[in-house]
């Protein structure tokens, strides 16, 4: 699952969680507990979390509520570190890097005064919480809006963007916008800094699910809302090899490789012996992958390269499904592949065979010679076939 999060119209934490949760509608629940945990660890205050549908510009939306009592407590970031773990301690984080940096100070004598209220703490918690439980396989990020004008804050009044959300977004894309307001705030600014894979144009994606959180303001002029498009890449919108080759990498460590590729985004990976220079031998480890950056990156971070070379190509496949096979009780799952409405491949998987061969006590080839007796004598549609169920590929 991939998400293209369109911060084109700015970006908040409760603009987050209102599309978040219009993606995940059973989400609520869990958020709270999240909220209340956290909230508990830091002190006796609650947060109530609410959701509603209303409009911006005429565009239907969800309107996140965090529902606190006023507080002038100033929480450092010591106290949020202790009691926030994963992706909310890295929001939190990065806020403390950029306030540190803004009014040049060590992070440890940063209080986050409106960072550190209830309302934004309820907002990043919730959200982060979120986005685990959602799991999403890689997350892009539009240019973002962050306004203009000028904004009023316990520094006193100052430029939009404010200075820290011009730190958090140093280097990603952003915009001023048509409309004079701060667009984007700082706890907006961190949630997509810590969340963005990659900065950019929506990717090529077959969209299943959108998620639209509102803003708190209603401009006529555009919807002041922030998109979450959740879907999969399309098979046919190309796709990138991504290699390197090593000869310096302790060989145990190549099938931690290949699952950190295929977790960054790979459909495909593989490794391919090579001769290097001085006739040492290598590896070159390839994978094949819709986007390079993620891929690229777990390839710097699980091996011992110093660069990788990328380049475009196209796949064609055929349409697939699986239906599983009973050998003397065992069930077998076999992948077959369709061209034309016609099986024209059939494979089982070789794990069931082994653990089919090991349970009934006879040779793994005695279970596919059984297997290939069944794939002759049944009719090419495979009607009877039970459990079939179609691969995403």
């Amino acid at each position: 699952m991939i998400w293209w999060i369109d911060a084109q119209a700015g970006a908040s934490g409760d603009m987050l969680l209102g599309a978040v949760l219009a993606l995940d509608p059973q989400g609520l629940p869990v958020a709270q507990r999240a909220v209340d945990t956290t909230l508990a660890q830091l002190g006796g205050e609650s947060v109530t979390l609410s959701l509603a549908a209303c409009t911006r510009a005429g565009m239907a939306a969800h309107r996140a509520g965090v529902n606190c009592s006023d507080s002038s407590t100033h929480r450092t970031w010591a106290d949020i570190a202790s009691v926030v773990r994963g992706r909310a301690h890295a929001v939190f984080s990065a806020l403390a890097v950029a306030e540190a940096t803004v009014h040049g100070v060590p992070v440890d004598q940063i209080h986050f005064h409106e960072v550190g209220a209830l309302d934004a703490i309820a907002d990043i918690v919730a959200v982060c919480t979120l986005v685990d439980r959602l799991a999403p396989q890689r997350i892009v990020v539009s240019p973002v809006c962050v306004g203009s004008g000028t904004v009023e804050t316990q520094h006193g009044v100052l430029s939009v963007p404010g200075p820290a959300v011009t730190e958090l977004l140093r280097g990603a894309p952003t915009f001023g916008g048509a409309v004079a307001h701060e667009a984007c705030t700082p706890t907006g600014a961190a949630l997509l800094k810590v969340f963005a894979d990659e900065w950019g144009p929506q990717p090529a994606l077959t969209v299943s699910g959108v998620g639209v959180g509102a803003g708190g303001r209603d401009h006529p002029q555009r919807p002041n809302v922030l998109r979450i498009l959740s879907g999969s890449i399309h098979d046919d919108a190309g796709l990138h090899v991504v290699e390197t080759t090593i000869d310096d990498l302790d060989p145990r460590l190549y099938p931690e490789v290949i699952t950190a590729v295929k977790q960054a985004g790979a459909v495909e990976a593989w490794l391919t012996p090579v001769t290097m220079k001085h006739g040492r031998p290598g590896v070159t480890v390839t994978a094949l992958a819709p986007q390079v950056d993620a891929v690229a990156r777990a390839l710097f971070e699980h091996t011992t390269t110093l660069g990788v070379r990328f380049h475009r190509v196209e796949r064609r496949t055929l349409e697939r499904d699986v239906v599983n096979r009973t050998v003397d009780g065992r069930v077998v799952s076999v992948k077959r592949g369709w061209l034309d409405g016609v099986i024209v491949t059939e494979q089982p998987e070789y794990q069931d065979v082994r653990t089919a061969a090991k349970a009934l006590g006879v040779p793994e080839r005695e279970i596919l010679r059984r297997l290939a007796a069944q794939q002759k004598g049944s009719d090419a549609t495979d009607g009877g076939d039970s459990d079939v169920r179609t691969l995403e590929i």
